[in-house]
């Protein structure tokens, strides 16, 4: 293959993944009323808009709350079940990966439909709880994922030189076993957060008056306003997207843990 063909494709690639990105940055840049590509001149009020639309600041909040606790909340039962999968002999515990990894496998609408039907309805839980335990449940196949991928990679023996030593269990687990895996926890932490954050499908059916979560926002925005602040927004959170990506790769070698 020519080397022209090979920059040719490469070209081709880069303008298929960021060029949506691109149209988003500039599309929020335009200094018209409307939504619109080619941007109608360029403007930052848009961009500074965002910040005072009052739906926007209550359900940013709201989802940064959902991928911070509901990621936190999977770490405390991801961690253990990774831990348990990975050094004992469980008796089907290949099913048990299988079942753990449903919520990536199954369709997030199938996801918030079900829990909506079985869970919210028949047993009349608040919007805001129903949405904590549907993030938790949707990020606690990667934080099981993940650890299980730094669990792999810590030598079983120095655990066991713990014990030997004096050690219970615990404290093998507490001062021998975490210490050496806490790059792999902040990796599903980063992870479960970006995926919550970002999370629209399960979101959708479980959202109620008054309790959305960000992207659910910006669609109910859309059906009533089509001017750019959505545009520019979108484009805010992609960069606070790859920024925390960016970030966690810099300072923990992201992709050896995803």
């Amino acid at each position: 293959m020519s080397r022209l063909m090979i920059w040719l494709i490469l070209g081709v690639t880069l303008t298929f993944l960021i060029g949506p990105f691109l149209i988003v940055i500039f599309a929020g840049m335009s200094a018209g009323e409307a939504l619109a590509f080619p941007p109608q001149g360029l403007s930052l009020k848009w961009y500074a808009k965002v910040f005072t639309v009052e739906s926007f600041r209550a359900s940013f909040a709201l989802s940064m709350f959902l991928a911070i606790f509901g990621t936190l909340a999977a770490l405390l039962i991801g961690i253990p079940a990774a831990y348990a999968l990975n050094r004992y002999d469980i008796p089907g515990a290949e099913t048990i990966r299988t079942i753990v990894a449903a919520p990536i496998i199954v369709p997030g609408i199938i996801v918030g439909l079900a829990l909506l039907r079985y869970f919210v309805v028949p047993l009349n839980v608040a919007i805001t709880v129903a949405l904590f335990v549907t993030h938790t449940a949707l990020v606690l196949p990667y934080a099981v994922r993940v650890v299980s991928s730094s669990l792999n990679n810590l030598r079983a023996d120095m655990e066991e030189a713990a014990v030997i030593l004096g050690c219970t269990r615990l404290q093998a687990f507490t001062k021998v076993v975490l210490p050496n895996i806490r790059g792999g926890i902040l990796a599903a932490f980063i992870l479960g957060f970006v995926t919550s954050f970002n999370e629209v499908p399960a979101s959708l059916f479980l959202s109620g008056p008054g309790v959305r979560t960000l992207p659910i926002d910006m669609l109910s925005y859309m059906e009533i306003t089509f001017d750019p602040s959505v545009a520019a927004l979108s484009a805010l959170l992609a960069f606070m997207s790859v920024a925390i990506v960016f970030i966690a790769e810099r300072l923990l070698g992201f992709s050896r843990y995803v």
